[in-house]
């Protein structure tokens, strides 16, 4: 198909969004027309590259489950993505709270735990697991949307890190770790808009007070934090776009698709139903020239046997569609 579309249609520049619907937790956030160009700083060329790439991040979170710190009630760090922060805007920042409770930021504000950089990567501030127990623990809390303009440490970023798969930073910053939600995946995805304003300017993602937004002239970055296997899934893209032409046009290699899809699905069962062994059908001939290979059987035996088989194929299609019926 790609072969077809080409004189009409680019690909490999990243999936367009058809539609966001409602139920969508990026409703509000993307819009038909944009193009998602990464996740986690990995590029993106497809729609299927989009469903691949936030299944494997849902995948290596649940395989860095181990390595991951748990802050008592408040949630995990995940070890291996974290953001350079220079010392200044951490001390303004920093708040040392019992953790009793879940909410120890404001709902405007996103936690953040310092991380030491050495091999394996361990929780900084000179904290053990006896303060861990007792449920103290240093608490940055810092804007999300500034945060993510940073640079980034941490080998958990993909293939295109500023600082590559480190969590060295510069000097006067320290390499800061978000703070999450059991089950819950953070993940950076840039996109651009085709239209000549950015409508999505200083919006905010409506299911998650830990998003953020970096924008430079069209283009943007936000935070998404959740179950990224249904969010991959809850908004319609396509890997084609239209060289020129209305907007609706793009609509028509996904709807292609479908319908040679369908096609095929077509084709496929009426080829099986006409290869049943039923009277009228190609079924019968093929059965009666598999018969003529066994010369042991008398030709007036062969066709006691043709019958027997139409006989009992014609039964057991009969019954097969009674039951597809009820």
């Amino acid at each position: 198909m790609p072969l077809l579309l080409f004189p009409f249609y680019s690909s490999d520049h990243g999936p367009v969004v058809l539609d966001v619907p409602p139920t969508s937790p990026l409703f509000g956030y993307l819009a038909p027309g944009d193009v998602i160009q990464s996740v986690d700083n990995v590029p993106i060329i497809n729609a299927h590259e989009w469903l691949k790439l936030n299944t494997l991040t849902y995948d290596n979170q649940l395989k860095n489950i181990n390595i991951s710190q748990h802050i008592g009630d408040l949630g995990v760090v995940n070890n291996t993505k974290g953001y350079c922060v220079s010392s200044l805007v951490m001390e303004a920042g920093k708040m040392s709270e019992m953790l009793e409770s879940q909410h120890v930021c404001p709902s405007e504000r996103t936690a953040f735990v310092k991380l030491s950089c050495s091999d394996n990567i361990t929780l900084d501030d000179g904290q053990n697991e006896t303060k861990l127990s007792n449920g103290r623990w240093n608490i940055y809390c810092l804007n999300a949307k500034d945060v993510v303009k940073l640079d980034k440490c941490g080998n958990g970023w993909g293939l295109a890190t500023s600082k590559g798969s480190s969590c060295l930073c510069s000097q006067d910053e320290f390499c800061l770790a978000p703070v999450q939600e059991p089950g819950m995946v953070w993940v950076e995805i840039t996109y651009s808009s085709p239209s000549h304003e950015c409508l999505h300017e200083g919006n905010q993602l409506p299911v998650s007070k830990t998003s953020g937004l970096k924008e430079t002239n069209c283009s943007a970055t936000f935070i998404f934090v959740g179950d990224v296997i249904s969010m991959a899934h809850s908004i319609h893209l396509t890997s084609y776009q239209p060289r020129w032409g209305p907007k609706i046009v793009a609509y028509f290699p996904n709807f292609l698709e479908r319908i040679l899809i369908w096609t095929f699905h077509v084709s496929l069962a009426l080829a099986l139903l006409n290869g049943l062994p039923v009277y009228f059908l190609d079924g019968e001939s093929i059965l009666e020239e598999t018969l003529s290979h066994f010369t042991s059987l008398s030709p007036r035996k062969r066709k006691k046997v043709l019958r027997l088989c139409l006989l009992g194929g014609l039964l057991v299609s009969i019954f097969g569609l009674f039951r597809l019926l009820l």
